[in-house]
């Protein structure tokens, strides 16, 4: 298998482990430029047996993976161009179609976190099997709200089924930033480590699930999804799409707001350090 001709993220196979980094500058925005990569990787590495666990970081401390581009807002039709290599699923837009994507590997998924992750890049690391995070040097959100939307690249959906419907009620409609001692108390993340021991923990992880045989690691998702409703996940991206649809294409006091924030330096790296107090001064 080809994983060499990608330019907004890298991958490296190495014993059985497919490390994944997201680099995108400046801040690995889920844009026309990564997010086709990471369908293609997904489509890719579904049919490598020779790859039993993939691991997916970024090359920027500070970001996880921000968010989807907020361009789209004014671009529906650019939106769904992200899905033009799509099969199957029809009723789900590209976003939804790529978590799914990724929810349904054969192999193991392991989000590797540091910086922040909001709304499509909290999505991204939610739709994967498990998530360790850095402590004190992760945050996390579904910031939609705050723009006029609601989560619709499965946020809704997966973030339901790790913390409950009471707690995703109070991010989503929130919209606040949470910082690992929240996520690891509400189950949002497996684990919040020190830094200096996530590397460390997550090799160590990845490895021994990679010397399995992908006939354990297939039963075990199968008998476990199974306990956990996880085979129930594309009709509930469809029914989040039928409410999506409440809210985008956006208003036009949305679009407004948009326009308003990205005009003020929205998805510059100054903005998006503290992309919640950037919200509240230029509401």
């Amino acid at each position: 298998m080809n994983y060499t001709d990608y330019t907004a993220m890298r991958v490296k196979v190495d014993d059985g482990i497919a490390w994944v980094t997201l680099a995108n500058p400046p801040m690995n925005l889920l844009d026309a430029a990564l997010v086709p990569e990471l369908k293609r990787f997904v489509r890719t590495v579904r049919d490598d047996d020779q790859v039993r666990v993939i691991v997916v970081q970024s090359d920027d401390a500070d970001f996880f993976a921000a968010h989807v581009d907020m361009a789209y807002a004014f671009d529906a039709e650019g939106f769904m161009r992200l899905g033009a290599e799509d099969t199957g699923a029809p009723q789900l837009n590209p976003m939804q179609h790529l978590m799914l994507s990724i929810r349904s590997l054969p192999q193991v998924t392991i989000a590797k976190l540091r910086g922040r992750l909001r709304g499509g890049g909290n999505e991204l690391a939610t739709a994967m099997d498990m998530r360790f995070a850095a402590a004190g040097q992760t945050w996390m959100s579904q910031l939609e709200t705050r723009i006029g939307i609601i989560p619709g690249g499965g946020g809704t959906q997966l973030l339901s089924r790790l913390i409950g419907r009471s707690r995703a009620l109070e991010a989503i409609l929130g919209a606040g930033l949470h910082d690992t001692d929240t996520a690891e108390k509400y189950g949002w993340i497996n684990r919040a480590l020190p830094p200096a021991q996530l590397d460390a923990f997550v090799d160590d992880l990845a490895q021994r699930i990679a010397a399995l045989a992908p006939q354990q690691i297939a039963a075990a998702k199968t008998a476990i999804d199974a306990a956990t409703g996880g085979d129930t996940l594309e009709a509930g991206l469809a029914a989040e799409g039928q409410a999506l649809g409440l809210v985008y294409p956006a208003p036009s006091e949305a679009l407004d707001r948009t326009r308003r924030y990205l005009d003020a330096g929205l998805q510059t790296r100054d903005g998006e350090l503290d992309l919640e107090g950037f919200m509240d001064r230029n509401s």
